[in-house]
């Protein structure tokens, strides 16, 4: 058997972890998440990205109603969406990871437009994308930073539980 100090870099074997089946919408919001820091990267009109998503064959599994709902309103209304949550934040909104960004823009804008969404269901989908993209501990900042702009924005149905 084979010790750590007689494992070399490039000889082990790769573990790949089995992930359990995720839903249509939770692929959209995923992928929409990617399309977004390209938008936010690149520049790329909207409808560019979708083409190369589509010819990279990223679309499959999701629902594309929402992934192109969340990527062009998103991307056209951005500073409208960071103003939403600029005001609990403890920094700029320039100064936020463009992940971290890209969610919480994501979060507002459901919270905002999609009144259909429980708020505690955006803001765990949120939370899970910033898990699995984000920064190491940047979930807890993005739960932290939802949390408060539901408050605001569905003051209804958050005072209601």
């Amino acid at each position: 058997m084979n010790t750590l100090a007689d494992i070399q870099p490039g000889q082990g074997e790769e573990i790949i972890e089995k992930e359990a089946r995720v839903t249509p919408r939770t692929q959209s919001r995923r992928v929409a998440l990617q399309a977004l820091y390209v938008w936010e990267m690149t520049n790329e009109e909207p409808n560019t990205i979708i083409k190369n998503f589509n010819e990279d064959e990223l679309l499959s599994g999701l629902e594309f109603d929402l992934f192109k709902e969340l990527l062009v309103n998103i991307s056209m209304q951005a500073v409208e969406l960071d103003a939403l949550y600029a005001g609990y934040l403890d920094r700029s909104v320039a100064m936020i990871d463009p992940i971290e960004r890209a969610i919480m823009r994501m979060g507002v804008y459901e919270l905002q437009n999609k009144p259909e969404i429980p708020y505690k269901v955006v803001i765990n989908e949120c939370v899970e994308l910033a898990k699995r993209f984000g920064a190491e501990e940047g979930h807890k900042f993005v739960n932290g930073i939802l949390d408060k702009a539901s408050k605001e924005l569905r003051a209804l149905e958050f005072n209601a539980k």
